[in-house]
C-alpha cells in the first residue's frame, strides 16, 4: 500500500480499514519488530498488559473492528555499542477511523482492554515521548490522542515534561477512577477491610452452599498446555449468560475468539498469562484472564455459569485471585481495567486509579487543535443522553430477567 500522511487520509476519508504508513516511525503495526517490541515492553517505564507484542499483534490480526491498525515508534541509540533499539511505542488509528470525526489527529488504538498507556523505554521516557509526538507530527497530524491512559503514571508525565519543553500542555478530555488492587498486603486484611466481617459472612455461606455441588476448586493455568483448554472453558463461560443475549460474548465473532485463543497461548509461553478457575466438582462455575506485564496485573475479563448466579461465583473466584495475587512477590498491583461503576470488583478492591483521555497538541497555538476539541466536546454531548438511556434500559432488563 503506497504510504500516505493524515492529511491526505482525512482529505480522502479513509476506510475503516485504511493503513497509513511513514517509513520514519509512522507505519503499520506489523512492521515493528516482535524482538525490539519485547525489548521496550523489558524496559518499560509503565507496565500496560494490553500493548504487549503477543497481546496487541493477535488484535490487530482477528479482533472485530479492532484489525489492521498503525504505529507510531520511537527510536535510539544504546550505549556501549550504539546499536539503535526500540524506545517508545502506541498504536494508532485516524480520528476518522476511531470516531468519524474528518480532522488530522492520531488516536490510540483499542486493544481489547481499557488501557492504552504507550509504552516508553525507562532510561528515555521523555525522549521516547517526543520522538512519537515527531512522527505524528510528521504524518500530518496536528494532535495525539490517548485514550484510557494511566493519568498519575510515569508515561503521562513523560509526555506532558516533553510538551512543556515546547511550549505547551497536554489537554484532559475526560477521566474517571476504577477499581485496582495493592497486592502488597495480607489478602485476609484487605478482604477484611473492603468487605467487612458481615459480608464475608454472607460469601462464606454462599461458598459453603456452592461447595453442595462438590468440591470447590481454584485452578490456575500458566503454561500453554493448560492454558489451551482452559481459555476454552473460560470461552464457554462468558457466552453461557448476559453478554450473549447482547452479542458481545467473545465467542459470538469467529476473529474475537481467534484473538483471544492466540494472545494467550502466546503469552503463556513468556509468563505473562494466567487464566483462573473456580469448580464445584468437576463443573468450572467461574474463569478469568489476567495479563501480567512488570509487576502489575490486568483482569481482562470474567465468564460465569449464571446457573449459580445466587451463589456469586464472580465474587468467589475474584475473592481467590485476590489472595493468589497478595501472595505473589512479582505482582505490587491490579488493575481491574473494569468500568468507573463496576457493582462487583468496586466493594472488593477499593484501591482507585485515575484514567483518562488526554490530548496532545503537536504545534504551539494551531487553531486546529481547538476544532478537534470542540468537535470531541460535541460529540461527547450529543452521545452522552443516548448512552445513559441505553445503560437505564439494559439495567430494567437485567433486573426482569
Amino acid at each position: 500500500m503506497r504510504s500516505a500522511s493524515v492529511k491526505q487520509a482525512v482529505g480522502k476519508r479513509p476506510q475503516a480499514g485504511a493503513v497509513l504508513s511513514d517509513a520514519s516511525g509512522f507505519a503499520p503495526l506489523t512492521s515493528v519488530a516482535a524482538s525490539q517490541w519485547r525489548g521496550l515492553a523489558e524496559r518499560a517505564v509503565e507496565p500496560n498488559g494490553y500493548y504487549l507484542p503477543d497481546w496487541e499483534l493477535a488484535v490487530n490480526a482477528s479482533a472485530r473492528g479492532r484489525t489492521g491498525v498503525s504505529a507510531l515508534s520511537a527510536w535510539g541509540k544504546a550505549a556501549p555499542d550504539n546499536t539503535v533499539h526500540l524506545t517508545g511505542l502506541v498504536p494508532v488509528i485516524s480520528m476518522w477511523r476511531a470516531w468519524k470525526i474528518p480532522l488530522p489527529a492520531l488516536v490510540s488504538a483499542d486493544p481489547y482492554g481499557t488501557l492504552c498507556t504507550p509504552l516508553l523505554d525507562r532510561d528515555a521516557a521523555e525522549h521516547a515521548a517526543a520522538g512519537l509526538m515527531t512522527q505524528a507530527r510528521r504524518a500530518g497530524a496536528h494532535a495525539l490522542i490517548l485514550r484510557d491512559v494511566s493519568l498519575d503514571g510515569a508515561a503521562i508525565k513523560a509526555f506532558t515534561e516533553s510538551s512543556r519543553q515546547d511550549g505547551m500542555r497536554p489537554l484532559l478530555l475526560q477521566s474517571h477512577v476504577r477499581a485496582c488492587l495493592d497486592a502488597t498486603g495480607d489478602a485476609e486484611e484487605v478482604l477484611r477491610e473492603a468487605l467487612g466481617p458481615k459480608k464475608l459472612k454472607e460469601l462464606r455461606r454462599q461458598r459453603n452452599r456452592l461447595a453442595e455441588h462438590g468440591a470447590i476448586s481454584f485452578d490456575i493455568a500458566r503454561t500453554p498446555e493448560d492454558v489451551a483448554p482452559a481459555v476454552e472453558t473460560f470461552l464457554q463461560l462468558e457466552a453461557s449468560g448476559w453478554k450473549a443475549k447482547r452479542g458481545t460474548a467473545l465467542m459470538q465473532d469467529d476473529g474475537d475468539a481467534g484473538f483471544v485463543r492466540s494472545a494467550t497461548l502466546a503469552l503463556a509461553e513468556r509468563g505473562q498469562c494466567e487464566i483462573v478457575t473456580l469448580r464445584a466438582g468437576g463443573t468450572p462455575v467461574a474463569a478469568a484472564i489476567v495479563l501480567r506485564h512488570q509487576d502489575r496485573a490486568f483482569y481482562f475479563k470474567l465468564g460465569v455459569d449464571e446457573q449459580f448466579a445466587k451463589l456469586s461465583p464472580g465474587v468467589q473466584l475474584t475473592l481467590d485471585l485476590t489472595r493468589h495475587l497478595c501472595a505473589d512477590p512479582a505482582i505490587a498491583m491490579a488493575d481491574s481495567t473494569a468500568s468507573p461503576d463496576h457493582p462487583m470488583i468496586n466493594p472488593i478492591w477499593r484501591g482507585r486509579l485515575a484514567v483518562g483521555d488526554v490530548l496532545i497538541p503537536l504545534r504551539r497555538r494551531d487553531p486546529v487543535v481547538s476544532l478537534i476539541r470542540a468537535a470531541l466536546d460535541l460529540r461527547r454531548r450529543v452521545r452522552e443522553p443516548a448512552r445513559r438511556a441505553v445503560h437505564f434500559i439494559r439495567k430494567r432488563q437485567e433486573k426482569s430477567s
